[in-house]
């Protein structure tokens, strides 16, 4: 059952007070007009308006109680012929039942009533009135049935829009569940078990008869710390593409990344013999953490992709809050050796990636040559953040 909000109900009493006025001066009009029909004929006329006026008050209550209502209408209308009020009582049955047989019922008592009215009436009667009177009768009830089966079809229809529509959600959703848990397969068999053998291999690199030369400890020393962080973020990845899997514990969240762990961003790269430099202007660990989180990933990406593409350059790396927003810029120079071909392979998604984390930021993210060399420029404004960015 649909809930009416108070205005909607005010508005439905003021419709009816208005309909019941204008019926009851009908009445009165009509009986002023000509003489009465059915059992008042010839009554004097304060009578006639009596009547009339307590036929067409009674409609106040059609709503509540349609059937009541109609037939105190057809003992007035044979009383003093009240065709208006008669026509809006029919109307209302038609409106307010379905079943077939209770309306014929009505009908069948309203031309019973018509024909009552003008038999009781002065002798005489034309039959074309008498016909106005039974089409007056059985027209409103018709026309009101017509348009409740109207109204039941469009609000049935609307009820099949809306199941076929959370129907439509509730495929898309499982949809894209199916897909979330197929990621997280083949994130967990193929990407987890080779970073785990990473791990491993430097962990027993580290302890085997090589960990004698410092320098081979301390890059087997790197490659587990890295790998350990890797593991962590991935375990974290699977845990949003996953939630709540059963019979699956909630991963124990790696820190989220943020402004202030861009010194061993920086520092992590010299470690492994690259030249970089950072340098910040404000305070941008004072920053929503999402944009946090953007900075910190623009600056990885700009260190990674230094790397690969340009071994042994210099890398700077900017960041500069200012009064409109904050912009990272992360550059290298030409390459100071040649790339090994053992390098990772890079699809470009990375940027990809980088650009569509950025715009739901509203920022911007160009990137291209820059000097011999390459250049990562970010702009992020301030205002509202997304919560998962």
């Amino acid at each position: 059952m649909t809930e009416r909000t108070g205005e909607g109900r005010w508005s439905e009493r003021q419709r009816d007070a208005l309909l019941t006025v204008v019926v009851v001066l009908a009445g009165v009009g009509d009986a002023w007009v000509k003489s009465p029909n059915g059992l008042l004929t010839g009554a004097p006329f304060a009578v006639v308006v009596v009547v009339s006026g307590a036929v067409g008050l009674a409609l106040w209550w059609r709503r509540r109680a349609p059937g009541v209502v109609a037939a105190v209408v057809m003992v007035g209308y044979v009383i003093a012929f009240t065709p208006v009020a008669m026509g809006v009582a029919m109307y209302t049955v038609g409106e307010r039942y379905r079943r077939i047989r209770t309306l014929v019922l009505f009908g069948v008592a309203g031309c019973l009533a018509g024909v009552l009215s003008l038999w009781a009436g002065p002798p005489g009667l034309d039959l074309r009135y008498g016909a106005f009177a039974l089409a007056l009768i059985l027209g409103p009830l018709i026309v009101g049935y017509a348009v409740a089966i109207r109204r039941d079809l469009a609000l049935e229809a609307q009820s099949t829009i809306d199941a076929l529509e959370r129907e439509r959600h509730l495929l898309v959703e499982r949809a894209q569940v199916g897909e979330r848990a197929r990621i997280a397969r083949e994130l967990h068999d193929v990407v987890a078990h080779r970073v785990g053998n990473i791990v491993l291999t430097a962990g027993a690199l580290k302890v085997g008869p090589q960990a004698r030369d410092p320098a081979v400890a301390e890059a087997a020393e790197l490659i587990r710390d890295e790998g350990h962080q890797a593991l962590e973020e991935l375990r974290e990845v699977l845990g949003v593409l996953t939630p709540g899997r059963r019979g699956q514990a909630a991963p124990a969240k790696a820190p989220h990344p943020d402004a202030s762990q861009l010194d061993k961003l920086v520092e992590g790269a010299a470690r492994l013999g690259r030249r970089a430099t950072l340098r910040v202007d404000g305070h941008p660990e004072t920053l929503p953490a999402p944009v946090q989180r953007a900075i910190h990933r623009i600056v990885q990406e700009g260190l990674t992709n230094a790397a690969k593409h340009a071994p042994g350059a210099e890398v700077g790396v900017l960041v500069e809050c200012r009064m409109d927003g904050v912009e990272v810029r992360v550059t290298n120079g030409p390459a100071a050796a040649s790339r090994d071909a053992d390098s990772p392979p890079s699809g470009g998604n990375g940027l990809i990636g980088l650009a569509e984390r950025v715009a739901l930021l509203d920022g911007t993210v160009t990137a291209g040559p820059y000097d011999g060399g390459y250049r990562i420029d970010a702009f992020i404004p301030h205002g509202p953040a997304p919560a998962n960015t």
